[in-house]
């Protein structure tokens, strides 16, 4: 550089300074984020679904002090102490979470996604202060963290409405958020290889036994006490909503909001549907049925017409009563057409 015709020597050397610093500033933030991603990498091959655990500490690392990412993190936020409360589902989700770490790690093994995208847990009596830095006061709880979030309270969210699909939805909360592939979700069989292999060597064992009672007719199979009793046990599933309870893994009651010592086996909401509810329901129903299937099975067979005369209208009367409980419920439940308290109505 010249200045009047002359050499600056201070102005070259201090342009010479300051480009050389950013050089190493860029090297370095360069080689600290591949450091950063190979830790990370070491400790997903270290757990069994591919989840890494964070804390405080861990998260200061790889998140809130890093200038630079390139990776993606994906945050379930837990809670040891509230794995008993059935209502979170906590342990479930937490188990669905884990299914969909080792899929997507599986799906996108030896691919540049793998070093994109990373699954972690945090614990909330360990990083209370990690809890509260994202914000979280209410779980379950899943948070994505792109490269270019800074403030983690800026991160987004996985909304509560999904987590009823399990890991289906959280596979599209990630591919929507990341646009990277998960890929099929892995989950282990109900029924191991050992198992299916004893059941099959305890069949062969036992197949000589078992057709010559079958020739004999003297089986369960020839039972009709046996068609009965799982003909009304159909129906009872049928109607008590059963099927919804487990695929939504409803638990049969929960705690009163009003006071926790008291168990509520009734929700007032269309929304939700405990256990106990669908099992009184559908003892209801079926009572009708049992009543209908006497009375046109049964009660035909009587000769005496004082007594089917006699039974009819207590099956009517009955009947009567338990269509007017489950409309009630059915109306208590959506808030219509209710005057009074529930518990004290049912009686």
């Amino acid at each position: 550089m010249w200045i009047s015709g002359k050499p600056c020597l201070p102005l070259l050397l201090f342009t010479i300074f300051i480009l050389s610093t950013s050089f190493n500033l860029l090297v370095d933030s360069s080689e600290s984020d591949s450091d950063r991603v190979s830790e990370l990498l070491s400790l997903q091959s270290k757990s069994k679904s591919g989840v890494i655990h964070l804390n405080d500490k861990s998260l200061n690392r790889f998140l809130t002090s890093a200038k630079s990412r390139s990776y993606s993190l994906i945050i379930f936020f837990d809670a040891v102490q509230l794995h008993d409360k059935q209502e979170l589902h906590l342990k479930d989700l937490k188990f669905e979470f884990d299914l969909v770490s080792a899929s997507f790690i599986k799906n996108n093994k030896d691919t540049p996604s793998q070093s994109k995208l990373f699954f972690c847990d945090i614990e909330f009596k360990e990083s209370q202060n990690s809890f509260g830095l994202f914000g979280v006061n209410a779980l379950p709880h899943i948070r994505h963290v792109s490269p270019q979030v800074r403030n983690v309270k800026d991160s987004e969210q996985m909304d509560q409405s999904d987590f009823s699909r399990m890991a289906e939805s959280m596979a599209e909360f990630v591919e929507s958020k990341t646009k990277l592939s998960v890929g099929n979700i892995e989950r282990p069989p109900v029924v191991s290889q050992k198992q299916v292999g004893f059941l099959i060597l305890a069949l062969l064992i036992s197949s000589p036994f078992l057709v010559k009672r079958v020739l004999a007719g003297n089986t369960l199979l020839h039972e009709p006490m046996l068609y009965l009793i799982f003909s009304v046990f159909v129906y009872f599933f049928s109607v008590s909503g059963a099927m919804f309870n487990i695929i939504r893994k409803m638990p049969m009651f929960i705690a009163d909001r009003n006071d926790p010592s008291k168990l509520s086996f009734f929700y007032q909401g269309s929304g939700m549907q405990l256990g106990a509810e669908g099992f009184a329901v559908g003892g209801l129903y079926t009572l009708v049925g049992l009543l209908l299937a006497i009375a046109t099975h049964l009660l035909v067979q009587v000769r005496n017409r004082s007594v089917q005369r006699g039974f009819m209208v207590f099956a009517l009367i009955v009947s009567f009563w338990a269509v007017k409980k489950v409309v009630f419920l059915d109306n208590w439940k959506t808030g219509y057409g209710i005057h009074g308290y529930w518990p004290s109505s049912w009686n």
